[in-house]
């Protein structure tokens, strides 16, 4: 078991998710359960669930964690991009988090590869 906080993917997550709270503080009340609610969760579904699956007990519990937290990396990507179509995120503010969501995708999937090429 490895402390989560050493993992760089882990730290550039943590970085998105600082981001896209701060982002989202000036989208519409009216969005506060709605679209806000869900970005930030997806937002901190990624880092959490490289954190969870740091905390089991083998590489194929951990690559299923890291699977999960690209499934919430891609959906954070998606509602982003609706929040820029929609008005909601500047345009400068997309590319930022679309760049940051990008490097923790590659980053994901390179972890992913080496964790099945030592199974």
């Amino acid at each position: 078991m490895q402390d989560f906080r050493n993992l760089k993917v882990w730290q550039s997550a943590h970085e998105v998710a600082l981001k896209t709270y701060k982002a989202t503080e000036g989208f519409p009340k009216s969005e506060l359960y709605g679209l806000t609610n869900q970005i930030r969760r997806a937002a901190v579904s990624v880092s959490a669930n490289i954190a969870e699956g740091c905390g089991r007990g083998s590489d194929l519990d951990f690559a299923r964690f890291l699977q999960i937290a690209m499934g919430s990396a891609s959906e954070l990507e998606y509602e982003l991009l609706l929040s820029r179509d929609l008005g909601f995120l500047k345009p400068e503010d997309h590319e930022n988090l679309n760049q940051g969501i990008h490097k923790v995708k590659q980053m994901l999937a390179s972890l992913l590869k080496k964790l099945r090429a030592d199974s």
